[in-house]
């Protein structure tokens, strides 16, 4: 048996069980990839609803904002762990099953979202108002607006702060891990944390900050052709 102190313990590669760690690196990618889908479409309705309900003078309107900042408020600001054990009814509702990458969704999605939300409410505050009231004084309806100005003119912003947040999400996908929740988290805890095999932990992280420098990559290059700025 091989030491496990000292720092030749990171480099044991052979006491790697490498199908289970490319296993758990596609539950990782999985779990990612699929909150971030949902986290990107709830993000931008949250965003949305916030900058067009913000400075009503209709009392429903302000009722709705005050209930979504609220919502967005309380979910972005609830600690990740403290969360999906706070979730875990309702993931068991949801999912059937408090195990597995699958049960990590609910949590993910929850606690991204609201955080997506106020980096879209931020891009579309930050569009110049001119090029609004120019579409509004074309007779744009409000729909037109949204997909034909807000949308496309803070699509740099929604594709930064996106990937921002997937980056987030890659990392607490290997909080949920330590929970059970599958993926490069949890075979860092089991097989490498608890089983004192530095190598897996080592291999592990490795693996994380490579898809994190694939996400951010990905994102900068999707910003760079987006950006007029940038492009011209």
């Amino acid at each position: 048996m091989s030491s496990t102190t000292g720092f030749s313990s990171y480099f044991h590669f052979s006491q790697v069980d490498w199908p289970s760690m490319w296993s758990a690196t596609g539950e990782t990618i999985w779990m990612t990839i699929f909150s971030l889908v949902v986290v990107a479409i709830l993000g931008i309705l949250l965003g949305l609803l916030l900058f067009e309900t913000a400075g009503s003078s209709n009392f429903w309107a302000r009722l709705v904002h005050g209930l979504t900042a609220l919502f967005v408020n309380v979910f972005r600001s609830v600690p990740f762990i403290i969360l999906i054990v706070l979730l875990l009814p309702l993931t068991k509702g949801l999912v059937g099953t408090i195990i597995g990458p699958k049960a990590a969704l609910p949590s993910l999605i929850i606690s991204a979202a609201p955080f997506y939300a106020r980096m879209v409410e931020l891009a579309f505050h930050e569009i110049d108002h001119g090029v609004i009231e120019a579409a509004e004084a074309m007779g744009a309806t409000r729909w037109q607006i949204v997909y034909k100005v807000l949308l496309p003119e803070s699509s740099p912003a929604l594709v930064s702060g996106i990937t921002v947040t997937g980056i987030s999400l890659i990392g607490f996908t290997a909080m949920a891990g330590v929970i059970g929740a599958g993926g490069l988290g949890n075979l860092a805890y089991l097989d490498g944390f608890q089983a004192s095999n530095n190598t897996v932990t080592l291999v592990a992280t490795i693996i994380i900050l490579l898809v994190v420098f694939v996400c951010q990559t990905a994102g900068d290059i999707v910003v760079g052709r987006l950006d007029k700025r940038v492009s011209n």
